[in-house]
């Protein structure tokens, strides 16, 4: 037997960058002090996993996380923070 070394491609690369990228931010996410400030994180680690199913070939999957995890989720996250705010303030 031979042995083969695996050489390492520019894709390769771009995956582990963006695989320790959505790493760090969901850590950045979970340590946040404020909600708004973790809402928003989650909201870009939704938009850079749309980026790593694009590159795994499922765009599908990428329109739906889009479309439902980045823009709907975030959506109802902010405005129920601003609902509980306002009811907070009214007290």
């Amino acid at each position: 037997m031979r042995n083969e070394v695996k050489k390492v491609t520019t894709f390769d690369i771009i995956s582990l960058v963006v695989g320790v990228i959505l790493v760090f931010i969901a850590l950045v996410a979970i340590n946040a002090k404020k909600l708004m400030k973790a809402v928003l994180f989650l909201s870009g680690l939704s938009m850079l996993s749309v980026v790593a199913f694009v590159m795994m070939k499922a765009p599908d999957v990428a329109i739906t996380e889009a479309v439902i995890g980045s823009g709907l989720v975030t959506a109802l996250f902010v405005f129920t923070l601003l609902a509980t705010k306002k009811k907070e303030e009214t007290k």
